[in-house]
């Protein structure tokens, strides 16, 4: 692929460095739809847990690409380009729901949940080449990994195990172990930031920028973090929980029930663009969409394991977006941070990576967990995505 054309962008030479012209630039935000959410990617879409039952759909976009999430008749998973096959209408506009077939507003073309074309009116008048069995909805190559489905919108992306690579434990233990998953609900939010910047976390913030983590006393105990060459980063630590001092209202959210299904807290970004969290007993799936070069939309998913019983539901959904979610008492301080960074990358140069760096001209996949060094293979791979060629040092 050849460099943007931006004669006034370098790639640093430095491998810890960053320019921060690339978080507000409209036109290689489209070539970033093209090149990675359109490319050779993967991208998770839905829990298995959110479509339990036969003709239950839910709707949400890679890129400005919609896509339709199905559970047909024979109990199978399908993804499908949300339009019809006619003149490419929006087929289905609610976020979720279920039904067994869809039918197109404009023409009245039905389609079964299988995707099948099952009536076009006024057909008898129709091209002569036409076949009812040409005009099934387009379906898009998906994959299952411990009940998270998988899409991607290009045939040459590699196979999903291969795409995850070792961060694949991690994954399974993130999911709750089995992937056995249901539903407890969403929380939604847009944030004024390039979505570069929204997944661009650290370890090294958290017990700097959360008050909640200071107020509380609470302190992280040994953990990891580890990286891949497609960007995927993975931070496990163990949690020492701290005394209630007596200002929350409701004790439990610092209960860990399921000590025995983790250390206390697993993340996991898998690249581009979707963050896996089990904290405490939250099982958080933020499924991430770029909306704008200045606009990314998050999709909180929170869900419980179908072994719980009625009190440990409870437990997790109280737990769920009163401390990780978009306003939860450990991470509200994100939103307005998401911001200001975009604000702040507006000014000429570059950012900069320093705890955890060793090596100003190497790359590496293995840090300590407070490190915010595990970001630079990420933007390796972004870097080569995108085709800037990197300054000589």
């Amino acid at each position: 692929m050849n460099a943007p054309q931006r004669p006034d962008l370098r790639w640093p030479a430095a491998t810890n460095a960053v320019p921060k012209a690339i978080f507000d630039d409209p036109a290689l935000f489209e070539r970033e739809l093209e090149a990675i959410f359109y490319g050779p990617e993967w991208h998770p879409v839905a829990v298995s847990g959110e479509l339990p039952r036969r003709g239950d759909f839910k709707t949400i976009h890679v890129g400005h690409r919609p896509l339709l999430v199905v559970r047909g008749d024979d109990d199978r998973l399908r993804v499908f380009y949300n339009a019809c096959s006619h003149r490419g209408t929006l087929l289905e506009t609610r976020s979720c729901g279920n039904r067994s077939e869809f039918e197109c507003p404009y023409h009245r073309w039905l389609f079964d949940a299988q995707g099948r074309l099952r009536g076009a009116p006024g057909k008898e008048d129709f091209a002569p080449s036409f076949s009812t069995d040409d005009f099934g909805l387009t379906e898009v190559r998906s994959e299952d990994f411990g009940g998270l489905l998988f899409v991607t919108l290009s045939d040459a992306a590699p196979s999903l195990e291969d795409f995850l690579g070792r961060i694949g434990p991690a994954l399974r233990t993130a999911l709750g172990g089995d992937g056995r998953l249901g539903l407890l609900g969403y929380q939604k939010v847009v944030y004024d930031t390039n979505w570069k910047a929204y997944v661009d976390n650290d370890g090294y913030h958290p017990p700097l920028l959360h008050r909640a983590f200071k107020m509380l006393n609470w302190q992280g105990g040994k953990g990891t973090q580890y990286a891949t060459e497609r960007g995927h980063v993975v931070i496990e630590a163990e949690l020492t929980l701290p005394d209630n001092p007596g200002f929350l209202r409701d004790a439990s959210l610092l209960e860990f029930r399921q000590a025995h299904r983790s250390k206390g807290s697993v993340a996991v970004v898998i690249s581009p663009l979707t963050v896996i969290t089990m904290h405490l007993d939250m099982i958080n799936i933020r499924f991430a969409i770029p909306r704008a070069v200045g606009k990314t939309e998050v999709h909180y998913g929170y869900f419980h394991h179908l072994d719980d019983d009625a009190d440990m539901i409870r437990h997790r959904l109280r737990q769920a977006g009163n401390m990780l979610g978009p306003s939860g008492l450990v991470s509200i301080e994100d939103a307005a941070i998401f911001h200001r960074i975009q604000a702040g990358n507006r000014t000429p140069g570059n950012a900069l990576f320093q705890k955890g760096v060793h090596d100003e001209q190497g790359l590496w996949f293995d840090f300590k967990q407070n490190d915010e060094a595990g970001n630079m293979p990420r933007w390796e791979w972004y870097r080569k995505a995108l085709g800037f060629v990197r300054e000589r040092a």
